[in-house]
């Protein structure tokens, strides 16, 4: 059989759906001219998908392969390569809007093999007795575990195969009639490189300290997170390693629990995504949609709010594209809560800078925020971001860390909204809105 292998989040060797596929082979990257065009010049995670493809290509000629990279919309590339004779394309599945139409198109010029790769589960594997899927996360959870079997944490082999014989040198741009051969450098995209100091998957996972992480993910000021969802989003590691890892860990009688669900609310939001598209530029529920203020917008953007913890996490995303995730909680209730803005703003903005950017995790995590989502939880949950500070970061190191303008305050001065209402800090600006007034109106306009 002859099959092109499309890699797209899966850039790796290692238990790759794709590379246990025997027969004649064509793999192929293409860098998404309808994406890109999107994108500022020096978007972080193009630099980390382009460092990470020319690796993926060396490794593949390492094996007796190679990698086709393309420049150009998709559906013109598989235009082309639908008249060669090819069997079909292989891909793993993706599941946001703009991916499943274009694989959608895709798939009226190639058979189409969706292989399941990303995540842990298929979208139509958990489901209800009646064959419809679970709106909240308890008994989706409570399913997804009874289903979990050996098989789920199953590596692929790595099979011979033999290389389809075509020019693998360059990048072939393909736009309207011009074919053009470039340089494999990321000028050759239309982007400037960024430098990443990124580990490999394999030190961050050897690196993690799950037995800590129960607490300690909460805790912004200290590295409790596993630092896996950048490599979880490009399939620099596959979810079956991940899952391997935590076996392990369990063996030895540590704790996997919190990990684990972190990781199955990862599948319930790439699946809610899958079976209500809809979502992710609308509200599942409520009509209010926000109250558009550019002013308020841009001080949320240039980390000018007032409020500590929130400036600190927008200082945090733009200087190193990742905000922790408590941290991230906390700046969506303000931005939808206290602010009163759109979500589709907010995600809008941490889709631009976040570099484990995930269209699901994202669009879930502000709708879960602006109360208008698939949840249980009604509108009147609002984060208090002053409390949340004191709870989470007590003596306000993740805060100074990020706004060394308030180096010389107190924790007790930093959490005070009162305080910070009354007082003027060289260089930093007073709350632009009082939370306790800003809560109430916002609930009662989901309310009314």
């Amino acid at each position: 059989m002859r099959r092109i292998l499309w890699f797209r989040r899966d850039l790796r060797l290692q238990d790759n759906p794709l590379l246990s596929l025997r027969g004649e082979v064509l793999p192929i990257f293409i860098f998404d001219s309808n994406i890109l065009q999107g994108l500022k010049a020096d978007d972080r995670r193009v630099s980390f998908i382009f460092s990470r493809v020319v690796a993926l290509k060396q490794r593949l000629k390492d094996k007796g392969l190679d990698l086709k990279l393309y420049f150009a919309d998709p559906i013109k590339v598989f235009s082309s390569l639908a008249l060669l004779g090819f069997d079909e394309v292989a891909a793993s599945g993706d599941y946001d809007v703009y991916a499943r139409q274009r694989d959608l198109e895709v798939s009226r010029l190639l058979p189409f093999n969706y292989l399941h790769d990303i995540y842990i589960f298929s979208p139509e594997e958990v489901l209800k007795a009646d064959h419809t899927p679970y709106l909240v996360f308890t008994p989706f959870y409570n399913k997804a575990k009874s289903l979990l079997t050996k098989e789920h944490l199953r590596a692929y082999p790595f099979v011979e195969q033999s290389l389809y014989d075509t020019d693998y040198e360059g990048i072939l741009k393909l736009k309207q009639s011009e074919r053009k051969m470039l340089k494999i450098e990321i000028a050759s995209i239309g982007l400037t490189s960024t430098h990443l100091n990124i580990k490999e998957p394999e030190a961050v996972l050897e690196a993690f300290r799950l037995s800590d992480y129960e607490h300690s993910r909460e805790i912004p000021a200290i590295k409790g997170t596993s630092e896996l969802s950048l490599h979880l989003r490009f399939g620099t590691i596959s979810i079956r390693e991940v899952l391997r890892y935590l076996a392990r860990e369990k063996q030895k009688g540590i704790s996997t629990e919190a990990f684990f669900r972190q990781l199955i609310f990862r599948d319930f939001y790439a699946y809610l995504l899958y079976h209500f598209p809809h979502i992710e530029k609308e509200n599942y529920k409520y009509t209010f949609t926000g109250i558009a203020d550019k002013e308020k917008y841009t001080s949320f953007c240039e980390a000018k709010t007032g409020v500590p913890i929130v400036d600190a996490g927008v200082r945090e995303l733009l200087q190193t594209g990742s905000m922790h995730n408590r941290v991230r909680m906390i700046c969506a209730s303000f931005f939808t809560k206290d602010l009163l803005l759109p979500w589709q703003w907010g995600e809008a903005f941490f889709a631009e800078h976040l570099l484990d950017y995930d269209a699901a995790s994202n669009v879930l995590s502000w709708q879960w925020s602006a109360g208008t989502g698939i949840d249980p939880q009604p509108y009147f949950r609002v984060f208090n971001p002053y409390l949340q500070a004191k709870k989470y970061d007590p003596d306000a190191i993740y805060i100074k860390r990020w706004l060394q303008e308030l180096e010389k305050l107190t924790p007790k001065q930093i959490n005070d909204e009162s305080w910070l209402m009354a007082n003027t800090v060289p260089k930093y600006p007073r709350p632009i809105v009082d939370h306790r007034e800003a809560a109430k109106v916002a609930i009662s306009l989901f309310k009314r």
